[in-house]
């Protein structure tokens, strides 16, 4: 009988793979399955004291090495000498020479040896052990809740406001003796859908701390109004740019910074043109200057006339997500489905055409850009810095482009927002960016000071 010490110098040369044995074409039919320790050190030639358990010796043996610091070299050194105290090998020359051969031929160390002991601690398993499946319990998705238009109360307290043209509905957050944003929402929404979303979003509010925030909403078009009475005439856009007069007069602002969205912005421009003195600035999203074209004109005539029986169609629906989406497959198509929902069934059809039809028969604004400093005063224009805002994907993106030629160059910004179509809600990241600079642009220092003369209480101020 031969102690292992015999071929320890074999080893400190060269060393084989578990999986690498056989392949030089002796017979394998003695060896152990290759998926444990297979016959490394010619394991048929070998014979425990006690026959129990072949492979516990080693397994046990490499994994004292593996939680000590030793070199490779010293890693075999302290196996061998493990395992010279319970094995022997019988000196058969022919055998013997064929296992230093196999040692030597080899290149690398034994698979089971070369799995360092940190990365073993991280697996949570020896080297020497099997790895098991694990089975992942209790994992759950975590999914965004849906986007809802329903209104939360972070809006404000709603109060009503008489007007020449009948009540409207107004929703105030914050102190009237701050700065003044006023807000005027598009067709088929109110001040909750169209901007509730864009004034939670994080950065938004920051800016907000430092403003009283005014939403004005257009005659029946508030969340749950009353369809309005049989032979109501429902005011024009012109009618309904006065109405701000009567807010404003009933809260005692002085100036505000309109913000408007389509209809809104329409609406808010008109205003600034007649009262110049009363507006600060405007952030005017996807706002037409002129008159509705005749393919606007025939499309809203056809929903005007479902809408004032009560029915809204597939058509009209279709033809809302279009004003506010443009391009509705290159846009949030959650966003899109909410919108859908909405249109379908929390509007009142009967109020929502009686403004629409008053939006198709909206006169032009008939402002011009005049560059010459003396004929300014004799023109209508708008006075006031403006912060024309549309979207690639929106359908009114010359509508912005033929406002922004209007005006006056060194007050004007046009700001188109790539892939978006209802930039407010798809981009609100942007647009609160612009809005704060546009805002710091104006001398408003949104940190926490503001311009002492903004807002002031009181009737009006004389120009």
């Amino acid at each position: 009988m031969a102690s292992l010490r015999s071929i320890r110098a074999g080893l400190s040369r060269s060393y084989q793979s578990l999986n690498t044995i056989g392949r030089d074409g002796n017979d394998n039919e003695g060896l152990y399955d290759r998926s444990s320790t297979t016959d490394w050190i010619g394991v048929d030639n070998l014979k425990r004291k006690n026959a129990n358990k072949p492979f516990s010796v080693i397994k046990n043996a490499m994994a004292r090495v593996s939680r000590n610091k030793h070199s490779s070299a010293s890693r075999i050194s302290v196996i061998l000498r493990d395992l010279d105290d319970e094995w022997t090998i019988n000196e058969d020359p022919s055998e013997g020479n064929s296992f230093l051969r196999k040692l030597r031929s080899s290149s690398r160390m034994p698979s089971s040896i070369a799995v360092p002991a940190e990365q073993a601690s991280l697996l949570g398993t020896m080297p020497s052990d099997a790895l098991d499946d694990i089975e992942l319990r209790h994992v759950q998705l975590s999914v965004s809740n849906s986007r809802s238009l329903s209104e939360d109360g972070s809006t404000g307290s709603k109060e009503t406001v008489d007007t020449q043209h009948g009540p409207i509905t107004v929703a105030v957050t914050g102190d009237t003796s701050k700065p003044v944003i006023l807000t005027y929402h598009d067709l088929g929404l109110n001040h909750v859908t169209n901007f509730q979303a864009f004034f939670l979003y994080p950065e938004m509010r920051n800016i907000l701390n430092n403003f009283c925030i005014v939403h004005v909403n257009a005659p029946g078009q508030e969340e749950g109004a009353p369809t309005l009475p049989e032979g109501y005439v429902y005011p024009t856009m012109e009618e309904l740019s006065e109405t701000i007069t009567c807010v404003k007069n009933h809260f005692h602002l002085r100036t505000f910074i309109g913000f408007g969205v389509g209809l809104g912005a329409n609406i808010l421009a008109r205003y600034a043109t007649k009262y110049p003195c009363d507006v600060d600035a405007l952030v005017l999203v996807n706002c037409s200057s002129t008159q509705a074209g005749w393919i606007e004109w025939g499309y809203q005539k056809l929903n005007i006339r479902h809408l004032r029986s009560g029915t809204m169609t597939t058509g009209t629906v279709d033809y809302l997500l279009w004003h506010h989406f443009g391009k509705r497959e290159e846009c949030n198509q959650d966003l899109v489905t909410v919108y859908r929902q909405h249109f379908e069934k929390a509007l009142n059809a009967t109020n929502l055409g009686l403004l629409v039809d008053s939006y198709i028969r909206r006169t032009d604004l008939g402002i011009v850009r005049e560059l010459d400093p003396n004929k300014k005063k004799d023109v209508r224009m708008i006075r006031c810095q403006v912060l024309n805002i549309t979207a690639n994907h929106s359908p009114h993106i010359e509508d912005t482009v033929t406002f922004n030629g209007r005006l006056d160059p060194t007050l004007a910004t046009w700001m188109k927002i790539q892939d978006c179509g209802l930039v407010i809600d798809e981009a609100p990241g942007k647009v609160v960016e612009a809005f704060r600079l546009f805002l710091q642009g104006q001398g408003y220092a949104v940190s926490g000071s503001r311009r002492s003369s903004a807002v002031s209480i009181g009737e009006g101020k004389s120009c």
